[in-house]
């Protein structure tokens, strides 16, 4: 067990940091046009690939209003059923042409949770709040979409659940199904059986324009400005030290930390959602960690983290809970050189210094980018790194209540580097992904992220609030 009172200084602060965001509220999520129980839709579905083996797929779909009320396409999913042919296959969506426009198309993959011979992905079909509404009787018009496998082998059609080879005019397909608020309104899901809700995820790609930009407030987001700890007593953490920018192509956010060795000088980088609202599932992000300072001396004990957490309500509260991926570039915590710590907790006492957790270190560098990736079922807490275990902590760490997600980059002191000259630390984040209650591969994962950035969507957020 890993013991550090500085440790214990930055989970007592950003516990406060969660009680005190809880106390903002949240504002509700927009309400559906109308209830699930009342739409209506009917899917017609026909193909430009009939061939039994093609290197695309290629679904052309329209829906159309058969109720009596106006129904917002922002509440409808649709999903084509397929097999992957190979297990760990990754696969790529475009959307060619669409009446709402492809902007407002949005395309993701994922797994069928009881597979059958003829489906264990599928393809889901969203609307963004641009495509609009349907009225009664109206219909989308063509949705025309394309997917392949990222390897550009061949994709087998003829064993896939929604693909029909005769289906070259629209007609209605019961084989694609439709989804509103929730609630399945048209079609079979593979085999009968009942169709699972929508994946609930929080994708963020942080393009924003700075710390200051409204779209982070309002995409649930906040900055950090308040004093505390952890790390340098009497340092400051500064909105102004999470910025936004680009990288090989790809919106990145980046986390700061500057000190000239004294605590006036030191300027620390935080970012957390403000609900806490995220429980079992998986927890991704690509985040680029750094082992030598972009200018001046190296050799502070620098923190570049990526962490899920809520408040300790009391001392040695067993609903508290806390998951870090932590990276000391330079030691510390005891620790004389590259160390990667993955450390959940069940509780602590921030008056003794007592503490219940696990951790898990690996003494070796970890600069440049990585795929960290947390998951928590109903048996254990897992951490992986660039799609290879890297611990497994047990059932006696499983949260009890919801957490927040957060990123920060910090100093646990000054001693690491005496000097005077100025100096700056930098972590990069390239995304963050949740997808509530459900455990999902390094390669679904990619496959989400893809689809995402292929639709053109830089920010959405299905997870209800706790």
């Amino acid at each position: 067990m890993r013991r550090s009172p500085h440790r214990r200084l930055r989970t007592a602060a950003v516990g406060v940091l969660a009680t005190a965001l809880a106390s903002l509220g949240l504002a509700a999520l927009p309400a559906s046009a109308n209830g699930a129980a009342d739409a209506r839709l009917a899917v017609q579905y026909r193909t430009t690939a009939t061939a039994a083996t093609s290197q695309q797929a290629a679904p052309q779909l329209t829906v159309r209003n058969t109720g009596g009320a106006p129904v917002r396409l922002a509440d409808v999913k649709l999903r084509y059923y397929f097999s992957a042919d190979a297990p760990g296959a990754a696969h790529r969506f475009a959307c060619d042409w669409a009446v709402r426009g492809c902007a407002n198309v949005t395309g993701t993959f994922a797994a069928v949770p009881t597979p059958t011979a003829t489906a264990d992905r599928y393809l889901e079909i969203g609307f963004t709040a641009g495509a609009g509404s349907l009225a009664p009787g109206a219909e989308t018009g063509e949705i025309r979409l394309r997917f392949h496998r990222a390897d550009w082998q061949s994709l087998k059609q003829s064993d896939d659940h929604s693909f029909g080879a005769e289906r070259t005019a629209y007609a209605d397909w019961t084989k694609v199904t439709a989804h509103h608020a929730g609630t399945t309104v048209w079609g079979a899901a593979p085999g009968g059986g009942p169709v699972d809700p929508p994946a609930r995820a929080l994708f963020d790609d942080f393009a924003y324009t700075g710390s200051g930009d409204p779209a982070l407030a309002a995409h649930g987001w906040s900055v950090r400005s308040w004093p505390g700890g952890p790390g340098v007593p009497g340092a400051t953490w500064t909105p102004g030290n999470v910025s936004f920018g680009t990288a090989d192509g790809a919106s990145v956010m980046t986390l700061r930390t500057e000190t000239a060795g004294s605590a006036a000088s030191t300027r620390q980088a935080e970012i957390s959602t403000s609900a806490t609202k995220f429980r079992n599932g998986t927890y991704a992000a690509r985040v680029k960690f750094s082992d030598a300072p972009v200018h001046g001396p190296d050799g502070d004990h620098v923190i570049q983290t990526f962490f899920a957490i809520n408040d300790l309500k009391a001392p040695m509260a067993d609903d508290y809970a806390e998951y870090d991926f932590e990276y000391l570039p330079n030691g510390g915590w005891g620790e004389t050189g590259n160390t990667l710590f993955a450390t959940s907790w069940e509780t602590y006492d921030p008056n003794t210094g007592q503490v219940v957790n696990r951790h898990t270190a690996d003494r070796a560098g970890y600069g440049g980018w990585r795929d960290l990736v947390l998951t928590i079922d109903d048996t254990a807490v897992r951490y992986y790194v660039d799609g290879r275990p890297f611990a497994t902590h047990d059932a006696a760490f499983l949260p009890e209540r919801p957490v927040l997600i957060a990123f920060n980059q910090w100093l646990t002191g000054l001693a690491g580097q005496p000097s005077t000259e100025p100096r700056t630390y930098e972590q990069h984040v390239d995304y963050v992904l949740h997808v509530k209650d459900e455990v999902l591969t390094s390669a679904q994962i990619a496959e989400r992220v893809t689809a995402y950035r292929t639709a053109g969507t830089t920010f959405t957020d299905t997870v209800p609030a706790a």
